[in-house]
């Protein structure tokens, strides 16, 4: 036997038989030991299944034997169920069988001490006639027990009853199995055992006895040499010998014939290969330049593991692929540019947004510097089709990887001169290259000392291309090249044509909503109110912001009214845009009509609702499309003599209230459906509001926006107006503080007017019987009243204008008369009756005896005419105070 020589054994560790044999027995003794817990687990399961099924079937067996539900009624029913339940217990083999009434107590029980005491355990559930099982600890132990209701003829629980299972006794039954799974198991083992011996022994044999160290060396170095051949490959051994080289590597490389044996040093290799190589440190896609060729080197030490000290290295020619991945690279990175582009480009619907937005994506990724040219009319949203290339441009946009650039700053006007590449570009419409801009002459030439500070400053190259789009030239884009040394070439022009495209038509698309907004906001600032008219009833603030996403419907009027009195109006209509400005210049409109007849709210918003929907209806027929798809509206009338406010609303958020101590109450007035829907009536409410208090009237635009809801928005609004001491321009100024979003999505309309009252010392009344002798005594007690007002001059034409609607008022009318009299910003009269006929003013012939007095009336007075009440009418006239008399005191 050689010296040295061991025979291999299949119980050796560091032979692959022994750790296969040792593998195989740990996964044998992992899945008998899983087995065998398993098994026990199950067989304890099943024992505990069978002791519930047991005690269900014992407990619900003896509830429904014949007599049990008697018994439970019986004046003694332990003395009946007992020996039963024993008997039961003992037949079954449970360890007892529990009789309880409905409040649990035990009326039996296996030790009789424990009779007359509460059950432990669940009994809710089966008071409502269910069986339930349970493992509860109990007085004889932990135990597996069922309880059962005891029904009696109708299906009514008289009592419960209860068997049980001990624990111990559960598991004593378990236990029985243990000795049988674990004799089956240790047969498993000694099997297992046997048959991975035989294996392992088989192994050993097929393997030669090799230790697995000596088969993964001899698995290396044949893996190197036989699966890499089709790159150059280099074998090194520990002293820097070259051990292999193949053909490939002979190729790459210009080694000499047989170079193997040499030292790496001696094989005129380049000075980074031969440091790589002799040095032996790990190496992965390395490039190194040999000769005229790009090699990618991998080098990996071959002493890994035990195996012999050395290197191999692999060799691939990557010359060609370094020039295919430049290409691509910079193709890649023109695509993520012009994706970039059309992601951030035209976010918004701003003309010079937008143009700072095609600046910003460009720098530093393309340019260094970029500035954007607009002519004046685009920036106006008018239409471009006059500009051409000799037109003035303004620079709308300048974006650079410095601030201190000498180009033209922002909002400076030039032309280009015809020499220039700008002008060029105009005028072909395509983009043009200069790559050396200390050469370009006609570039220079623009404007000499600025030049000559751009060239100073580092800038050498230029690209510049039009802005066009739907064939309309709109302005122009340049591209700057400073710090980055590479100048633009002609391949860089059609890339700046796709971003200058792109950029046009966003440019374009926000100049066209540009003129669109212009349009509709100059209409609606039209048709909303310029200024407030003169009254004296409500202290009156407003504001009125528009949506920035485009002009809305949103409007509101102050409105006064006969009799002293002013109409508040606030009205919404949905969407935005010239026709949600058009229907609400078509709804104030008839709005002012409909209030010139002194309707009550209720009535002044059915006759908008009609309206509506004959909008609607025409618009239908005409086939236009564009319907009102929703209005809605609040109306309010304010009386100073009465401090009555009458409010109806259609569908419009609540007005709210805010009293002289601070308190602040959202009025509940009846919702009513939009304007438009139809079919349902609307509801006037009244309310006697308190002196200087505020009457608060909003479109949803200020409560509502899209990260807040409407609750939170009333809320916050409450906390607002919740100042008293505040004049009106002082609250809208801190409403809009508190709820103004920062970028409106929806217009907001906001009225806050405070309640003035006339005083007592400026109304004057009288009730006339219906008697032509009255006429003359209250003739005089109006001249009186004038001369204590200090109005002598109107005392004449107000007593021939009482005397004439008096006389009419007796003549026509029925019950008694009512003469009032106003001293406000004009002297109003007013004469009241029962009578709802309304006299006309007509044209007397010269026979006529009569029809000249209401001709009378309308020369002696500014204005008249006729409110109907829930009684009658009222004949109103209204006359200018003399120049001196002075405005009425405000309260």
């Amino acid at each position: 036997m050689p010296q040295g020589w061991r025979r291999p054994s299949w119980l050796n560790v560091r032979t692959l038989a022994g750790q296969v044999f040792i593998l195989q027995l740990v996964i044998v003794l992992l899945l008998i030991g899983s087995s065998l817990v398993s098994l026990l687990l199950v067989s304890r399961h099943d024992t505990e299944q069978e002791a519930r099924n047991r005690c269900l079937s014992v407990a619900t067996a003896f509830a429904n034997s014949p007599g049990i539900a008697p018994a439970l009624r019986a004046p003694d029913p332990t003395a009946i169920l007992q020996p039963r339940a024993e008997a039961v217990r003992k037949a079954s083999d449970v360890d007892f069988v529990v009789v309880l009434n409905t409040k649990g107590i035990r009326l039996t029980h296996p030790n009789p001490q424990r009779i007359g005491e509460h059950f432990i355990g669940h009994i809710g559930p089966s008071l409502k006639g269910h069986t339930i099982t349970e493992i509860v600890p109990g007085t004889l132990g932990p135990s597996v027990r069922a309880v059962t209701p005891v029904k009696d003829a109708h299906g009514k629980v008289v009592g419960l009853v209860s068997a049980g299972i001990t624990i111990a006794k559960v598991q004593s039954l378990a236990n029985r199995e243990v000795p049988i799974v674990l004799g089956a198991a240790a047969a498993s083992l000694a099997l297992a055992t046997g048959g991975t011996a035989l294996v392992s022994g088989r192994l050993r044999r097929q393997t030669h006895g090799l230790e697995p160290v000596e088969m993964a060396r001899m698995y290396e170095h044949h893996d190197a040499v036989l699966h890499v051949v089709r790159e150059g490959v280099l074998i090194v051994d520990g002293d820097g010998r070259l051990v292999l080289a193949n053909d490939e590597a002979v190729r790459l490389l210009d080694l000499p014939p047989r170079p193997e044996g040499l030292n790496v040093t001696d094989l005129g290799l380049d000075p980074q290969m031969t440091d790589l190589l002799s040095s032996g440190r790990v190496a992965t896609d390395e490039v190194l330049a040999t000769g005229e060729r790009l090699l990618a080197v991998n080098n990996r030490s071959t002493d890994r593991d035990g195996g012999p000290p050395g290197t191999v290295a692999t060799l691939r020619d990557s010359t060609e692929l370094r020039a295919l991945t430049g290409r691509a690279e910079a193709a890649r990175k023109r695509l993520k540019l012009l994706y970039d582009a059309g992601v951030e480009i035209g976010t918004t619907l701003d003309v010079t947004r937008t143009a700072e937005e095609l600046a910003r994506v460009s720098v530093p990724r393309f340019a260094d510097f970029v500035a954007v040219d607009l002519a004046e009319a685009i920036l106006r949203g008018e239409d471009p089709a006059g500009v051409t290339a000799a037109s003035e441009l303004r620079r709308t946009a300048v974006v650079g990887i410095h601030d201190d650039h000498p180009f033209y700053p922002l909002g400076a006007r030039f032309t280009f001169r015809p020499s220039t590449p700008q002008a060029r570009s105009l005028r072909s419409g395509r983009g043009t290259v200069e790559p050396a801009l200390g050469q370009a002459e006609g570039w220079r030439s623009q404007d000499p000392e600025r030049t000559a500070r751009v060239v100073a400053y580092g800038v050498h190259s230029l690209i510049t291309t039009p802005l066009r789009a739907r064939g309309v030239l709109l302005g122009l884009v340049s591209f700057w090249r400073a710090e980055r040394p590479e100048p633009f070439e002609e391949e860089d022009v059609s890339l700046a044509e796709e971003l200058a495209n792109h950029a046009a038509v966003c440019i374009d698309n926000a100049r066209r909503y540009t003129r669109e907004h212009t349009m509709a906001e100059t209409l609606q600032r039209s048709l909303l109110p310029r200024r407030l008219p003169e009254q004296t009833a409500l202290d009156v603030a407003y504001r009125y912001l528009p949506a920035e996403s485009g002009v809305g419907g949103d409007w509101f009027d102050v409105i006064p009214l006969p009799g002293a009195r002013v109409a508040l109006v606030v009205g919404d209509v949905v969407g935005h845009g010239l026709l949600a400005a058009a229907t609400m210049g078509r709804l104030r409109t008839a709005v002012h009509n409909f209030s010139s007849l002194d309707l009550p709210p209720d009535e002044i918003l059915s006759h908008l609702d009609d309206l509506v929907t004959r909008i609607d209806h025409d618009e239908g027929i005409a086939g236009g499309g564009a319907v009102v798809t929703g209005a809605t509206c609040l109306y309010a009338i304010y009386d100073p003599v009465t401090r009555v406010c009458s409010m109806a609303r259609a569908g419009h958020p609540p007005p709210a209230l805010v009293g002289t101590d601070g308190n602040v109450e959202f009025l509940d007035l009846p919702a009513g459906t939009p304007l438009g829907l139809g079919g349902l009536p609307f509801e006037t409410v009244e309310l006697r509001l308190p002196e200087a208090s505020h009457l608060v009237l909003y479109t949803d635009g200020l409560i509502e926006d899209r990260d807040r809801e409407i609750d939170d928005g009333l809320h916050m609004l409450r906390a607002a107006l919740a100042h008293p001491h505040r004049d009106p321009e002082e609250t809208c100024t801190a409403v809009l503080e508190a709820l103004l979003p920062d970028r409106p999505s929806d217009d907001i309309a906001l009225i806050v007017a405070r309640t003035r009252v006339l005083q007592p010392d400026r109304i004057a009344e009288w009730e006339v019987p219906s008697h032509p002798s009255e006429v003359s005594r209250v003739r005089a007690a109006v001249a009186r009243q004038l001369a204590d007002w200090g109005l002598d001059e109107l005392a004449y034409p107000t007593e021939l204008i009482l005397s004439e609607l008096i006389t009419n008022a007796i003549r026509y009318a029925l019950g008694p008369i009512k003469v009032r009299l106003l001293r406000d910003r004009s002297l109003i009269c007013e004469v009241s009756d029962f009578s709802s006929t309304s006299p006309h003013l007509r044209y007397a012939a010269a026979t006529d005896e009569g029809g000249r007095g209401l001709f009378l009336v309308a020369q002696f007075t500014e204005r008249w005419g006729t409110r109907y009440t829930a009684e009658g009418k009222v004949i109103w006239t209204e006359q200018s105070l003399p120049s001196g008399a002075g405005p009425v005191t405000e309260s």
